[in-house]
C-alpha cells in the first residue's frame, strides 16, 4: 500500500520530537509499504527545522510544507496550523507530486488536518484514518481553561465532529477515547487502540552520555547510595513539585533525586530547591534520545507523575513510561487515569497524584528492597514492553487496521 501520513509536527531522532510518525513509517516500509510523511517546516517540538523540500531520513521520505515560525501558543501557532491545513487542502496535488495514496492518515494532534485528509482520500479513492494523540478541543478546554464558546475551540470542535462523521477508522493512543468519540458521533466499531512504545534498536546500541555527566551522577551515588530519576519535560502537567516535596520529606535519608530535561517550569523548580535548601535534588540538562538507555541505567528507581485532571479518564500513553519500563528499573507512578502501564506490568508502585507523602512512602518501600528484588521488579516492566509496546508490534496493529479497511 501507499500510505500518506499527515503530521504538522512530524520529527525524527535527528530533528527532534515528535517521533511516532518516523518509527511507524520505518516499520511500515519494512513490511513492504511505501510511506510519505507530510509535515510543516516549523514545529515548536523540534531541535532542528527542515527546509521546504523533500528529505529522506534513514529511508523515511518526508515532504515539508512551508509555514511560519512562532513562539508559545499564541496567534503565531494558530496561523501556522491554518497555513499548513489550507495548503494541503487546496494544493495537495502539487504537494503530493505524483504520490497516489491508498491510505490517508490525519495525525497532527489538532483535528484540522482531517479536512484535507478527507479531500485527498476522496480524490484518490483511498481510506481515511484519524489518529488521536490528544483529544482536541477537549484538551485545551480542560487543561487550558478555554470556554466551549471560544472561537478557536468552536473551529476545532467542528473539525473533530467532521472527522468522526466521515472517517473510515480512528486509531487512538488513548484506550478510553472511544467513550468521548462515541458521544461525538463515532460508531464504536470504527475505533482502534494503538498506544506509544519503544524502538528496540535504540536499546541495542545506545550512545554514551558525556563523561562529565556520568562523573557527576557517580559522585551523587557515592554520596547518597540510592538515586531516584526523572527524565523528561519540566512542565506543570509533569507534577514535579510533588516529586521535590517528596525529596524534602526524605532529606534525612541517603536518597538523591535527579531530574534530567527542560521546560517552562525548570528555572522555577531549580530556584525553589535552592531557596528551600533541598540538598538532595539535582538538575541536569536534556540529553539526546539515543543516550537515554545509558542514563537510565545509572538510576535505581524512576518517577513519573501527573496532575489530577479529569481528562485522564480517557487514558494516558506517555513515551517516557515505556522507556522507563524498557530500562528494567522499578517505577513510582503518581497517577489517576483510565489505564496504568506500571500497574499492568507489575513493575513498581502506583500512588495518588500530587501526594508527596504517598510518593515518599513508595520510594522508601522500594529503596529498602534488595538489589536482586529491584531487578526482578524492573524486569517485569521490560518483559511487558517487549511483548506489547515495541514499534514492530504497534506498526503491525496499525497495518491490521489498513487490511481490515481494504476488505
Amino acid at each position: 500500500m501507499n500510505i500518506l501520513l499527515i503530521n504538522h509536527y512530524a520529527g525524527s531522532p535527528q530533528l527532534g520530537m515528535e517521533f511516532r510518525p518516523y518509527y511507524m513509517a520505518r516499520e511500515w516500509q519494512k513490511a513492504g509499504h511505501e510511506v510519505l510523511i507530510v509535515g510543516a517546516t516549523f514545529s515548536h517540538l523540534r531541535k532542528r527545522q527542515p527546509q521546504a523540500s523533500d528529505e529522506t531520513i534513514d529511508g523515511v521520505h518526508y515532504r515539508w510544507v512551508k509555514t511560519n515560525e512562532y513562539k508559545g501558543n499564541g496567534v503565531g501557532r494558530i496561523r501556522s496550523m491554518f497555513s499548513f491545513v489550507w495548503q494541503l487542502k487546496y494544493r495537495y496535488k502539487k504537494i503530493l507530486n505524483g504520490f497516489v495514496p491508498d491510505v490517508v492518515i490525519a495525525s497532527s494532534t489538532y483535528p484540522l488536518d482531517n479536512y484535507p485528509a478527507k479531500r485527498i482520500a476522496d480524490h484518490y479513492g483511498a481510506k481515511y484514518i484519524y489518529e488521536i494523540h490528544d483529544l482536541w478541543p477537549l484538551s485545551p478546554m480542560e487543561l487550558g481553561g478555554y470556554s466551549p464558546k471560544h472561537p478557536f475551540i468552536r473551529v476545532m470542535q467542528r473539525a473533530e465532529d467532521f472527522a468522526y462523521a466521515n472517517v473510515d477508522a480512528v486509531v487512538s493512543m488513548l484506550p478510553k477515547a472511544i467513550d468521548h468519540a462515541e458521544e461525538r458521533g463515532l460508531p464504536r466499531e470504527k475505533f482502534y487502540y494503538v498506544p506509544n512504545g519503544i524502538v528496540e534498536e535504540d536499546w541495542e546500541n545506545p550512545e554514551s552520555i558525556s563523561d562529565s555527566m556520568r562523573s557527576e551522577i557517580e559522585n551523587i551515588r557515592t554520596k547518597f547510595g540510592f538515586i531516584v530519576g526523572y527524565l523528561g519535560g519540566h512542565a506543570i502537567s509533569n507534577s514535579l513539585d510533588s516529586f521535590i516535596d517528596a525529596a524534602k520529606i526524605l532529606s534525612d535519608k541517603r536518597i538523591a533525586f535527579v531530574l534530567v530535561g527542560n521546560g517552562v517550569e525548570k528555572q522555577r523548580l531549580v530556584q525553589r530547591a535552592a531557596d528551600e535548601n533541598i540538598n538532595n535534588v539535582f538538575f541536569f540538562e536534556p540529553i539526546p534520545k539515543l543516550q537515554v538507555p545509558n542514563l537510565l541505567s545509572l538510576m535505581d528507581l524512576l518517577f513519573i507523575g501527573w496532575k489530577k485532571n479529569p481528562l485522564y479518564r480517557f487514558g494516558i500513553s506517555p513515551n517516557k513510561i515505556f522507556d522507563y519500563e524498557m530500562s528494567g528499573k522499578p517505577i513510582v507512578h503518581a497517577v489517576d487515569a483510565a489505564n496504568d502501564p506500571v500497574a499492568e506490568a507489575g513493575c513498581g508502585i502506583s500512588v495518588e497524584p500530587e501526594n508527596a507523602e504517598a510518593i515518599a512512602d513508595a520510594i522508601i518501600k522500594l529503596a529498602s528492597m534488595s538489589r536482586e528484588d529491584l531487578q526482578i521488579l524492573g524486569g517485569k516492566g521490560q518483559e511487558f514492553v517487549l511483548k506489547n509496546h515495541t514499534y514492530s508490534v504497534l506498526a503491525d496493529k496499525f497495518i491490521k487496521v489498513f487490511e481490515k479497511l481494504s476488505k
